[in-house]
């Protein structure tokens, strides 16, 4: 019997109709063949990467760029929606500073490449050196929560002012795809002539590099964030890694789309989990053949920081601690059907009332 059918009769051999948890199963299922055999516990981290991102002195955004420092150390603090949303759920996180612009103290991973990024539609937000800086940190991250600290999934969030523009270009650099259908309000009142000022800041900086965007590489480097840099390898590494992550909303959806442009395969280990309310959210998965419908956290969020993803996490516990801990059809005695049946000729029987 190979691995695959043995996780399949592992799920439907639990003691309640088959595929009656639906799109749990299937998450489940995809989790445990990440991993190649099936564990008894997950045991995740939730990683935020912070930095900020050159573009916003373009009036990108509404909120001012000493945000991303102040909340990311809010974060670590254990005071932010995400550290919050860790807690309650008791799942380990931490936040990495990769290119926050503030030469202030950080309490948490310290892994700055420089003080944020550079103007896109001026010049490359940044040096193939840098690129490859916040690339070799994630990397060297992961590594470290998965081998030295025994996590075996990972999720992953962001904190960066004005990273859904850099997404956004990112996304219209990658694919083609217009402006219009790709760049979203981001956080906070959404205000049309905002939204119209950022499509047109996304359509300047990809015509200006358009002639270097022919990696997906390239395209993060010329137009996205040391954020979008870090969770991309972030990804690749999980995957080398044969550990599941959990993608949160927009940003990492696009970090995700690069990654598998990069490395097709990556999608084997990859769990969506809200759809964010901006526009590319659902363009971004589907690169990396993830569709809509099979994302169930449909709550309108835009917050970022991985808050979707951890609940996602929190769901995945506990389907996990549910498969190892409900009854087994084969455990049912006495079973009042006669013959020689079949598990999934009892689960028949079986009537949801």
């Amino acid at each position: 019997m190979d691995f695959e059918t043995r996780v399949k009769e592992w799920i439907d051999g639990a003691a309640k109709p088959v595929n009656s948890l639906g799109l749990l199963e299937e998450h489940l299922k995809k989790i445990v063949m990440s991993w190649g055999e099936i564990k008894p516990e997950l045991k995740p981290y939730h990683l935020v990467f912070a930095a900020d991102n050159g573009v916003v002195e373009e009036g990108v955004a509404q909120t001012p760029q000493e945000v991303t420092y102040l909340q990311a150390q809010n974060m670590v603090a254990g005071r932010a929606t995400i550290s919050c949303f860790c807690q309650s759920n008791r799942i380990d996180y931490g936040v990495a500073d990769v290119g926050i612009n503030s030469t202030e103290p950080f309490s948490g991973f310290q892994r700055k490449v420089a003080l944020g990024t550079k103007n896109f539609i001026k010049e490359e937000a940044m040096s193939h050196s840098e690129f490859d800086q916040a690339w070799q940190a994630s990397q060297n991250l992961v590594r470290e929560l998965v081998q030295e600290r025994g996590y075996n999934m990972l999720s992953f969030g962001e904190m960066g002012i004005g990273n859904t523009t850099t997404s956004a270009a990112v996304m219209h650099g990658l694919t083609g795809i217009l402006p219009e259908f790709v760049v979203g309000y981001g956080a906070g009142v959404e205000r049309t002539e905002l939204l119209k000022h950022k499509r047109q800041i996304v359509a300047k900086g990809v015509a200006l590099h358009k002639e270097k965007l022919q990696t997906p590489q390239e395209v993060l480097r010329c137009l996205g964030g040391f954020d979008l840099v870090a969770i991309c390898a972030g990804m690749l590494e999980c995957a080398k890694l044969r550990t599941p992550f959990v993608i949160d909303g927009f940003i990492t959806a696009v970090a995700y789309a690069c990654a598998s442009r990069i490395a097709p395969e990556i999608e084997k280990h990859a769990i969506p989990s809200h759809m964010s309310k901006e526009p590319g959210m659902a363009y971004a998965l589907l690169m990396g053949n993830i569709v809509s419908d099979s994302v169930f956290i449909r709550a309108n969020m835009g917050l970022g920081e991985g808050t979707g993803a951890v609940l996602m996490v929190s769901i995945m516990k506990t389907m996990l601690y549910t498969m190892h801990h409900m009854a087994r059809f084969s455990e049912l005695t006495p079973l009042e059907i006669p013959g020689n049946r079949t598990e999934v000729e009892v689960q028949e029987k079986i009537v949801v009332v």
